[in-house]
């Protein structure tokens, strides 16, 4: 790989480092996730993309009620996404989420269920898992039309794992939209060296979550380790998928494999190169016209999975 990092984007991270919201990560998680939902905020800029309505609701989970928030779009198209943030499974929420949900049920005519997740390490995994679990059977439950799991980073990371929960307990998807994943506990992928330092996240960043998130006697579980998943050939069936990777984000190798392992068991994958981009592009879109492409691009592949009459188009078909 020989791009170059995109000079919008280049510039963004000197001003967010040189303006101190860089790193994400902090010594205390209280100051990480102020400090997280305070730089959502500004870069999501004054435009609020608008929407039919918005409304809160509660999910009743087995263990705990969720909060989420629906988006009703102004032209519907019977889809209905189930929405999970990012933010390394330790920060961020429903107004961090906010931009993303807008853009989604906008571009998509989508109803968005955003969900308010458990968040670690007051609720480690599986909580969130469960959490999203729950989200899909109620969207499931109260909308029609087409069922799609989808996220962003940390967020992509549970959509995988739901959707891994869906093929085996309902509800029935039809696709998964999967941005940047975070799916990888061991950080053992090459992604993760040669873009230890960012921008934008870095592999100490991962760490930190990774750390908070998922006990270690837990991290080759499979619903959270997808490249265990993979080895132990479980993704036959899963949803067709839109996986969206990164030139420069330490997570690129990581979403790349997932997508060929399902590849190879037989799951319809479309996969978008993000070439001279970094982690977190599709937030980014304010200040880089690459990122906002980027990311119209990637919810222009979900469209045409979701409207393809047979099996969607496998392996690296969208470069």
């Amino acid at each position: 790989m020989t791009s170059a990092l995109d000079p919008e984007l280049a510039a963004a991270m000197e001003r967010l480092a040189a303006d101190g919201w860089l790193p994400i990560t902090r010594p205390e998680v209280a100051e990480a996730r102020r400090n997280y939902r305070d730089l959502a905020l500004v870069r999501r800029g004054t435009d609020e993309v608008p929407v039919a309505a918005v409304h809160d609701d509660v999910v009743t989970g087995p263990d705990a009620d969720v909060v989420v928030r629906v988006y009703t779009p102004e032209q519907a198209r019977k889809v209905t996404v189930v929405w999970l943030h990012g933010g390394g499974w330790v920060v961020g929420d429903l107004d961090t989420a906010d931009a993303a949900a807008r853009r989604v049920s906008r571009t998509l005519g989508a109803t968005v269920v955003s969900v308010d997740y458990r968040l670690a390490p007051e609720h480690p995994h599986p909580a969130p898992l469960m959490d999203a679990h729950a989200a899909l059977r109620w969207a499931s439950g109260r909308f029609g039309g087409r069922l799609v799991v989808g996220g962003d980073s940390a967020g992509a990371g549970i959509a995988a794992g739901a959707a891994l929960l869906a093929r085996d307990w309902g509800p029935q998807l039809d696709a998964q939209l999967l941005l940047y994943p975070g799916l990888d506990p061991t950080m053992s992928h090459p992604s993760i060296t040669e873009n230890a330092d960012g921008p934008f996240l870095t592999a100490a960043d991962m760490r930190w979550f990774w750390e908070r998130y998922v006990p270690a006697e837990a991290r080759l579980d499979p619903s959270v380790n997808l490249g265990e998943a993979a080895r132990l050939a479980e993704l036959a069936g899963l949803a067709p998928a839109v996986v969206a990777t990164a030139r420069f984000d330490p997570l690129r190798d990581e979403g790349l494999a997932y997508a060929e392992a399902m590849g190879a068991a037989g799951v319809p994958v479309r996969v978008l190169h993000g070439e001279g981009l970094v982690h977190g592009y599709f937030g980014l879109g304010t200040v880089s016209a690459a990122a906002r492409a980027e990311g119209d691009r990637a919810l222009e592949a979900l469209a045409e999975l979701l409207a393809a009459p047979g099996p969607a188009p496998r392996g690296d078909e969208l470069t």
